[in-house]
């Protein structure tokens, strides 16, 4: 998963990135919008990343046609090799700026964002032209973690810190790390009369769940774009960098230990046409 918009993105694509974005699946991420998919829809996936959360929702809108866009193009070649894998052919792949889409108006049943609009620096512009391009009658759906929201046990020294340099460096490259709690208001903003706004979590709690959290976020702290641009920026040291990939590992080894992560989630309807 990689996020739109003229702005740097937070996490980059390192391997330890990539890992936790292909765990993620139309189950685990979008539950609350597969009661709107049908067979023969035309979806867009905005944000696609490495591909498996497009691949389980082109198998649900199957035969309909599928349209996958990134602005980076080396995760799109992952992507197209997950869908290639599993035989799905009406996948199309591209290169886009969630700010600018270079479709037609209503070209498409659904339009879908996961883990897009926290790292726009307009998120409100880039849901009208989600709006731009979604059919009369189809549906706009975004989730979004809440980073604020995060809630984890027990409070491992070094966690707080990492938290607070997230939010600061996500701001700093001018998104929002606070986006679940906004999504409906901004699909309010950006024209939208019907908007269904819901929230589920994440929870990493059984050892195997715990040992791949918190060793992810280990390796992002200390290898990932999130570690250069922190440095870059002066909001850490390599040793502050230590110091919290070392938390995250000790929190990773505790028999009790308990993460939660919010997301808001929003439907968004077009309205049919009269």
């Amino acid at each position: 998963m990689s996020r739109m918009g003229k702005t740097g993105y937070v996490h980059g694509h390192h391997e330890a990135v990539l890992r936790s974005h292909r765990w993620r699946t139309a189950t685990n991420s979008a539950a609350y919008l597969l009661p709107e998919l049908r067979p023969g829809q035309a979806l867009l996936d905005i944000g696609c990343g490495p591909g498996t959360l497009t691949a389980d929702l082109a198998a649900r809108v199957a035969p309909g046609r599928v349209t996958a866009v990134d602005r980076a193009p080396g995760v799109l070649a992952e992507a197209r090799a997950e869908a290639a894998r599993r035989g799905q052919e009406a996948i199309t792949f591209a290169t886009a700026d969630a700010h600018a889409l270079e479709f037609d108006d209503d070209s498409f049943d659904v339009v879908h964002a996961h883990q897009v609009l926290q790292h726009l620096p307009d998120p409100v512009r880039a849901l009208r032209e989600m709006r731009r391009v979604c059919r009369p009658g189809g549906v706009v759906a975004v989730r979004d973690a809440d980073y604020a929201a995060m809630t984890w046990y027990p409070r491992v020294p070094g966690l707080s810190e990492w938290l607070s340099l997230y939010r600061r460096l996500a701001r700093a490259n001018g998104g929002e790390p606070d986006a679940g709690r906004r999504l409906a208001a901004w699909g309010r903003a950006a024209g939208f009369e019907e908007v269904s706004a819901t929230a589920s979590t994440w929870c990493f709690a059984a050892p195997a769940e715990r040992a791949w959290w918190s060793a992810s976020w280990a390796d992002r702290v200390t290898e990932s774009e999130l570690a250069r641009q922190a440095l870059d920026r002066g909001l850490a040291t390599a040793d502050d960098l230590e110091r919290l990939a070392d938390a995250w590992r000790a929190w990773g080894a505790r028999d009790d230990a308990w993460f939660a992560v919010l997301h808001g989630e929003a439907v968004c309807r077009v309205p049919r046409a009269d």
